[in-house]
């Protein structure tokens, strides 16, 4: 997803918006939950230059599907993210704390803003997904779902109390 911003060249404080609608890339998301690959995202940025290079900053807009971390009941809400990443010039040097891997650039009058938007929309994703923070989940030995059944519970002996147990119906069957 690449912009090109030749119209801003080197003239710090020239300045755009840039209001679109994009599609999804793949892997805008975690196991559980994300944007799926191809899904409208509305961007609503403005590109900025500065002595360094130029500075992104805006929201971003996409629609979140995923699935409950504890029932499985399908989730799905707007997200609403801001963005802030400036994007270095060719030919800048970096200061020596920082990292040249994680800083972006501008090269050939073109920005990606995929890795921002992957950074930005990942990272507000919840780690557990959930429906309602008092769902109560799914049976741990059957698969029923909790909400439905409500009491629901099995009877499980510890194996290591087994023969114990064995021993005591035994005596009682023998009184």
């Amino acid at each position: 997803m690449a912009l090109d911003v030749k119209d801003l060249g080197r003239s710090p404080g020239s300045m755009r918006t840039l209001t679109e609608h994009v599609p999804a890339p793949s892997d805008l998301g975690v196991a559980l939950i994300g944007v799926q690959e191809g899904s409208d995202i509305e961007l609503d940025l403005r590109l900025e230059a500065v002595h360094e290079g130029i500075l992104v900053s805006g929201t971003v807009f996409a629609e979140v599907k995923g699935e409950c971390g504890r029932c499985l009941d399908p989730l799905a809400y707007d997200l609403e993210v801001n963005v802030q990443e400036l994007f270095f010039y060719e030919g800048i040097e970096l200061s020596d704390e920082e990292d040249d891997e994680e800083q972006r650039r501008v090269e050939h009058d073109l920005i990606d803003l995929e890795p921002v938007l992957r950074d930005a929309v990942v990272t507000m994703l919840p780690f557990q997904p959930v429906c309602r923070e008092d769902c109560q989940g799914l049976c741990s030995e059957c698969g029923v779902r909790l909400e439905d059944e409500p009491g629901h519970h099995h009877e499980v002996l510890d194996p290591r109390w087994a023969a114990l147990a064995e021993l005591a119906k035994s005596d009682r069957q023998t009184d």
